[in-house]
């Protein structure tokens, strides 16, 4: 099997090179393993940051660009493009989530008990999160679950892993972080079954690059409630 870990970035140059040796640094057996980088604008020192880095030139890793920056959405969607593994993992270039959980979030699909896996903030140790975020995730994932008739307990959660075959007959429309719920709601929409399994979270504060706001709240409302009146078209 091959797995291409997708990773959409912008403007993060201070961890752009250590959250990519820790994905090569993880050991799959069994597994093939590809990395497509999607900077997507970057107008700080990313790119800099990804030549000058140890990983640079690895047979392993491309780096694809949008010329301007378009949106998490967009960049995934332009990594998805490139990608050529069976299993497809999106990981994003902060370090909030940890490429040791790989492992426990590929093995539902080796055994072969679903094609989409999610991985939850909110099924181990309660995350160090905000009020204000804890409310937010458990408002939209609440909202996914009346909507689309499921059991998920973290719609917004970074990682999502999925064969390729999974997206099949889907199109993907959004462009920035209402990616997220819009491709949760078209996988469900689909007849796709998501299995959620444990992870680890560190959660980084605004000062320190977050870059999610709470107009993407909204956003993420509106392209739920769009696909269950739309049925995913």
């Amino acid at each position: 099997m091959k797995l291409s870990v997708v990773v959409p970035v912008y403007n993060e140059e201070d961890t752009i090179e250590e959250i990519i040796a820790r994905v090569i640094a993880v050991d799959l057996d069994g597994v093939d393993k590809e990395i497509v980088i999607v900077d997507d604008g970057s107008s700080d020192g990313t790119r800099r940051a990804i030549e000058a880095s140890g990983w640079h030139g690895d047979p392993r890793v491309q780096v694809r660009e949008n010329s301007i920056n378009l949106g998490k959405g967009a960049a995934i969607r332009l990594g998805l493009k490139y990608a050529s593994g069976e299993v497809i993992l999106i990981q994003d270039a902060d370090l909030e989530l940890d490429p040791r959980d790989y492992p426990t979030l590929l093995a539902p699909i080796i055994k072969g008990t679903t094609d989409v896996v999610y991985g939850s903030r909110f099924l181990g140790p309660a995350p160090e999160l905000s009020r204000r975020a804890r409310l937010a995730n458990w408002f939209l994932t609440a909202v996914t679950n009346v909507l689309f008739l499921a059991r998920l307990t973290d719609m917004e959660t970074g990682y999502k892993v999925f064969r390729r075959a999974a997206l099949t007959g889907i199109r993907l429309r959004c462009v920035g972080f209402d990616f997220e719920p819009e491709l949760t709601a078209r996988l469900l929409l689909a007849g796709r079954r998501i299995q959620e399994v444990p992870i680890s979270y560190a959660p980084r504060l605004l000062e320190q690059g977050k870059k999610i706001r709470w107009t993407d709240g909204v956003d993420a409302l509106w392209v739920l409630i769009r696909c269950r009146l739309t049925g995913g078209e």
